[in-house]
């Protein structure tokens, strides 16, 4: 099983990367098809991973895009039917490769996922800290990608991980909610890993309630139940607008020279932070540093998170479901990815239009595959030979990068063939070759025959109209961008 499973590591480069490496290099049993390192820093030297014992390893960057879109960039370059996700900063356990295998063998056609346990060491010799419970909170939580494996056409069927959690928080609780929405299962596995508890500043709790606004983000997407569904607990906020609500209306009365108002309402405000505090506070080592940090932080943390979740209200509002991006972006050549020359046959006149390289390049690096569908009459006209079309293909490839498919129809209008835009032969074959569901597929074009390609075959269509495209087939077609680069800007920002 083990054989069709790909190993997905997104990272910033910590230091703890290496000891993950380090382990999975040095644990028995079988190996993966690959490990995928995701390199998520917006610069750096390159990544070196490889070490002897790890299975073929393949870095792949970002640019800086957060923890959603790196995992989403290692499953959509990978090609095998599992995708095992694992963190950074966890410690697989020796026998991490065969409780894999194990856990993956056999499984329903309806089980989508397969979590790992988890297990976070704390110190024996005194009480944990506040950081160190809450870490520990990851050993009970359900459906953390710390350590989960997912099947790729789940993980395409819904568009995988929602590149609008900008944090590693509730990314992988939306994810899982949409995959069971679909009917599917996940389920826990015997496998475990380590996560210790990452060092960090007194601070990190205030800096944490950033995390309100994706709460929002939740509630939007999967309605008020989605806590209990998610086994998210609500936490202290409404403790904390209250204390928040008392520390504001302190002081507004203060300046509305009502002092025995404002003074009864900052004592209240007072007691519920010191009441915050102390839960903070009791269960801790209750040294100098640490109850330091929490009068401190216990101060802060209620306003923050009502601003955050106010934050989030706004931000939000009228949220749409995460479509994502598509498997594939199918492209009509002359006309939409070079200039057209009527039945060109020399591969000296294939020139792309402005912005067609970089265009591809973007989808590329988002791991979009991308392919051309192109009617070529000129063939069945006997104006073209089959080898000539072929070789500006050849350089079409030459100048924009390879492409995951090219499907060519040599046939004339009254042929009667199923390949033949606007029939959608070419597209379907396409989705066939590359194992990709069609309603997860755009298809580019300059003319009508080509959205209603992708319209027939289940795709989406999107017209980039040049001066001699027909006023009657843009006023019909559904999505109308100006330029190949804007069709594109749509594709990746989820409007397909």
């Amino acid at each position: 099983m083990l054989a069709q499973c790909t190993v997905v590591v997104p990272t910033i480069g910590r230091p703890s990367l290496d000891v993950l490496l380090d382990a999975l290099a040095a644990a028995p049993g079988p190996r993966p098809a690959e490990l995928v390192v995701v390199d998520d820093r917006p610069t750096g030297e390159p990544l070196h991973p490889d070490r002897p014992g790890l299975p073929p390893v393949r870095v792949v960057r970002t640019g800086g895009g957060g923890p959603a879109r790196a995992r989403n960039l290692g499953w959509r370059t990978a090609r095998t039917e599992w995708i095992a996700f694992l963190d950074d900063d966890v410690v697989t356990d020796p026998d991490w490769y065969e409780r894999l295998d194990a856990d993956l063998a056999g499984l329903p056609a309806d089980v989508a996922g397969s979590q790992g346990r988890v297990r976070v060491p704390l110190p024996g010799h005194r009480r944990p800290t506040d950081w160190e419970r809450g870490t520990a909170g990851l050993a009970t939580s359900s459906w953390i990608t710390a350590d989960l494996a997912y099947r790729r056409s789940a993980l395409a069927a819904v568009g995988g991980f929602d590149e609008r959690f900008p944090r590693a928080f509730r990314e992988d609780s939306d994810l899982a909610l949409r995959i069971m929405d679909t009917g599917a299962r996940l389920v826990r596995g015997e496998r475990w890993i380590t996560h210790p508890v990452r060092p960090t500043d007194r601070w990190v709790s205030a800096r944490v309630q950033a995390g309100n606004a994706d709460d929002v983000l939740m509630r939007r997407l999967h309605g008020p139940g989605w806590r209990e569904r998610a086994d998210a607990a609500l936490g202290r906020r409404p403790q904390h607008l209250a204390v928040t609500a008392a520390g504001l209306a302190a002081v507004g009365l203060a300046v509305a020279g009502r002092p025995r108002s404002a003074a009864a309402t900052a004592a209240a405000w007072a007691a519920g932070t010191a009441e915050f505090a102390w839960r903070r506070i009791a269960p801790g080592p209750r040294d100098r540093a640490e109850v330091g940090t929490m009068l401190a932080t216990s101060a802060l943390i209620p306003p923050l998170a009502t601003w955050h979740w106010l934050r989030g209200v706004v931000q939000h509002v009228g949220v749409r479901r995460w479509k994502g991006l598509p498997d594939l972006v199918l492209f009509d050549r002359d006309g939409t990815l070079v200039h057209d020359y009527p039945y060109n046959g020399d591969p000296a006149w294939v020139r792309p239009v402005d912005g067609a390289k970089e265009a591809l390049d973007r989808l590329r690096a988002r791991g979009v595959r991308v392919g051309v569908v192109s009617n070529q009459s000129g063939v069945a006209r006997g104006l073209i030979t089959r080898e000539q079309v072929d070789a500006c293909m050849a350089r079409l490839a030459e100048l924009l990068g390879p492409f995951e498919t090219v499907q060519v129809c040599p046939h004339g209008p009254d042929d009667g063939c199923s390949c033949r835009k606007p029939a959608p032969g070419m597209v379907k074959t396409a989705c066939a070759e590359l194992d990709v569901d069609p309603a997860r597929v755009v298809v580019i074009g300059d003319i009508g025959a080509d959205v209603e390609a992708a319209a027939a075959a289940g795709a989406t269509g999107i017209m980039v109209p040049t001066p001699v495209t027909r006023r009657e087939e843009v006023a019909a077609a559904p999505h109308v961008v100006t330029t190949l680069t804007g069709a594109v800007d749509d594709v990746l920002g989820g409007t397909w």
